[in-house]
C-alpha cells in the first residue's frame, strides 16, 4: 500500500464519487491527499458539481483516513487501486474501472487467464449439473473461475472450481467484512474461496448489498474475464446484465443450451440465438478463446487388486466428486470393501474425502 491508498478508501467512504469523480481528482491535484484537503471551490475546479462537493466536505469531518485503514488491515483485506501495479490489466482497460478494490486472499498473474461463470439463483437441476460439469472442467484446465457468490449457479460455479484444486475469484456486491458479506449463507464457501483465490468488491469494508451495486458488480466480473459463461438464465435474469456487459468490454459470451419448455433457459436460449457460442463442454470455451487443453497424464500407481484401481479410476474419471454411496452402486461391491479400498487410496495420497463421502482425485 502507499500512502495515497487510504486516501482512496477515504474518499470511497464518502459515497459520493464513483469511477469517473475519482478519475477527475486524480487528474487534477498532485496527490489524493491534496484532494482530501481541497475546498469546494477546489474540488469544483476538478470538474465535481457544487452539490457533490458540499457532500464531500461535509462527510470527511467524521472520517479518519489512518484509522479507516487500520480496520481494514485487522479484517486481512487489502486495498488495491487503479494506480497500483497489482491492479488487472484486464479490468482496468474497461470503460468505467473501478478506482480501487478490496481485496481478501490473492489475485495472482495466473489468474489473468479465467472466465466469468454467472446464473440464476433458481436453477434446475439441470443447471446444477451443468455448472458443477463445466466450471469443474474449466478449473482443472487452469483456468481461474470468476463468479459473483450469489445462491444457485454462481455457487455451482465456485465450489466446482475449488474441488477440482482450481482457483475461483468471488466478485461481490457488498463490502467484505465479516458481517456483511451477501448471501451470509455463503459465508462457509467465502472462507474457502479465500484460501484458492479471492474475495473482491469495490464497496467499502461494512457496505451491506444494495440492489444498484449488483450491476455494478457484474461489469467486474465480465471486466475481469476472457469471457462470461452463461450457465441458466430466465428472460430477465441479473447474469444476462453480466452478458451484455461482457459484449459492450468485447469479450467473448457463451451459453449453455437449454430446454425450449423451461423458463430457466429463456434467457440463455435467447442469448444463443443473438450470437453467443453454445458451450457444452470446456472445450468449446478454450477452443473459441484459443487456450491449448492441458492433456491430463493420468495418475499410475500399482494397485494392490482390481478393485482399487476400478475404484480409483471411477473417482478419477468423474467431473465431480463421487459420494461412497455411488461408487458403492457404480462399483457393484459391498460397502466394507469399498470403504477399505477408499482409505488405501487416501493413505497413498491418490484421492481426497473433502467432507460428507465425497472424494475426487488428488
Amino acid at each position: 500500500m502507499t500512502k495515497e491508498t487510504k486516501y482512496f478508501n477515504a474518499f470511497n467512504l464518502t459515497g459520493v464519487l464513483g469511477p469517473s469523480g475519482f478519475r477527475k481528482l486524480i487528474d487534477f491535484f498532485p496527490s489524493l491527499e491534496n484532494a482530501w484537503r481541497a475546498g469546494v471551490s477546489e474540488l469544483k475546479q476538478a470538474g465535481l458539481s457544487q452539490a457533490i462537493a458540499e457532500k464531500i466536505t461535509e462527510k470527511r469531518k467524521g472520517i479518519e483516513p489512518e484509522k479507516e485503514l487500520e480496520k481494514i488491515a485487522k479484517e486481512n483485506v487489502r486495498i488495491v487501486t487503479i494506480a497500483d501495479e497489482k491492479y488487472p490489466v484486464r479490468l482496468k482497460q474497461i470503460a468505467d474501472p473501478p478506482a480501487m478494490l478490496y481485496v481478501k486472499g490473492e489475485i495472482l498473474s495466473k489468474d489473468e487467464l479465467c472466465l466469468g461463470i454467472v446464473g440464476s439463483r433458481q436453477y434446475s437441476s439441470y443447471g446444477k449439473e451443468a455448472a458443477l460439469k463445466l466450471a469443474g472442467e474449466l478449473a482443472a484446465q487452469g483456468i481461474t473461475v470468476v463468479s459473483g457468490l450469489a445462491l444457485g449457479i454462481d455457487a455451482f460455479a465456485h465450489q466446482a472450481a475449488l474441488n477440482a484444486g482450481g482457483r475461483t475469484l468471488a466478485v461481490l456486491g457488498s463490502g467484505l467484512g465479516r458481517k456483511v458479506i451477501y448471501p451470509a449463507s455463503n459465508q462457509k464457501l467465502a472462507e474457502k474461496i479465500v484460501e484458492s483465490g479471492a474475495l473482491i468488491s469495490e464497496f467499502p469494508l461494512e457496505a451491506r448489498a444494495r440492489v444498484e451495486y449488483f450491476p455494478m458488480r457484474n461489469r467486474v466480473i465480465s471486466g475481469l474475464s476472457l469471457g462470461v459463461l452463461v450457465i441458466e438464465a430466465k428472460e430477465k435474469s441479473g447474469a444476462l446484465i453480466t452478458a451484455n456487459q461482457a459484449l459492450e468490454q468485447n469479450r467473448e459470451v457463451f451459453a449453455v443450451p437449454g430446454s425450449i419448455f423451461s423458463a430457466n433457459s429463456a434467457g440463455t436460449n435467447n442469448l444463443i440465438k443473438q450470437g453467443a457460442k453454445i458451450a457444452a463442454r470446456a472445450e468449446d470455451v478454450l477452443e473459441e478463446l484459443n487456450i491449448v487443453p492441458i492433456k491430463e497424464k493420468r495418475t499410475e500407481f500399482k494397485a494392490e487388486n482390481p478393485e482399487e484401481k476400478f475404484i480409483f479410476d471411477l473417482i478419477a474419471d468423474s467431473s465431480e466428486p463421487l459420494h461412497v454411496d455411488k461408487i458403492i452402486i457404480l462399483s457393484k461391491l459391498n460397502a466394507a470393501i469399498v470403504g477399505s479400498r477408499l482409505s488405501l487410496l487416501e493413505l497413498k495420497g491418490l484421492i481426497k474425502n473433502i467432507g460428507g463421502g465425497n472424494y475426487i482425485k488428488k
